[in-house]
């Protein structure tokens, strides 16, 4: 069996450079943007589309009410069933990266999708006065967003993985129970959580059987 990392994170807890420390340490893939273009010449998709979509980017395409008598070529359900399909398309391209190699995968409700490989759970999540601070260090220099700005656009954001990840798995994005770990990046360098990851890895990876 693979070892597979999966993580899940906050916007701003700094969980996708955690990710890529662990794989760099490891010396094993690190998926996340590599996933949304692929995925995207699968389905032939708008990248821009397909990324709004595996991280959450818009509520609303993740209703799927069932109404007697609504017409198959209505825009709104036709653009359901796409996105439906665009799931499916999408775990479908987690197994394989998963049967193929040992691996980290960030976000897409990979620990959900990927159960069956018996993957390492993370979840990175800090306080808001942390993500803040981050996202401005990692800001483009066009970007000029207020604290109150940055703030709403911290919370829309987890908001709309949170909601993804109940349309993906029907529990709640942030239950500690569908973590192997939960990490609190507030007060502790990104180096020093990966390097955690990393020895619990070790440790996991020598109690799973091939």
């Amino acid at each position: 069996m693979r070892k597979i990392i999966t993580i899940g994170r906050e916007f701003g807890s700094g969980g996708r450079e955690v990710g890529k420390r662990v794989a760099e340490i490891l010396q094993i893939p690190y998926y996340d943007n590599e996933i949304v273009t692929e995925l995207a010449e699968r389905t032939q998709l708008a990248v821009e589309y397909v990324n709004q979509f595996s991280e959450g980017g818009s509520k609303s395409i993740y209703y799927f009410p069932i109404t007697i008598g609504r017409s198959f070529h209505e825009p709104m359900y036709q653009n359901q069933m796409q996105n439906l399909s665009l799931h499916l398309e999408q775990s479908k391209l987690l197994k394989e990266l998963a049967e193929n190699t040992d691996c980290v995968i960030v976000g897409r409700c990979a620990n959900y999708v990927l159960s069956d490989f018996n993957p390492l759970k993370i979840f990175i999540y800090a306080e808001m006065e942390s993500k803040i601070k981050r996202c401005r260090e990692n800001a483009p220099e066009h970007e000029h967003m207020s604290d109150k700005e940055l703030r709403r656009h911290i919370l829309d954001i987890d908001k709309s993985r949170a909601h993804y990840y109940k349309f993906v798995t029907g529990r709640s994005w942030d239950e500690k129970a569908n973590y192997d770990l939960m990490i609190n990046t507030t007060n502790y360098p990104i180096k020093a959580v990966a390097k955690i990851i990393t020895e619990l890895y070790r440790t996991y990876e020598g109690n799973v059987a091939d």
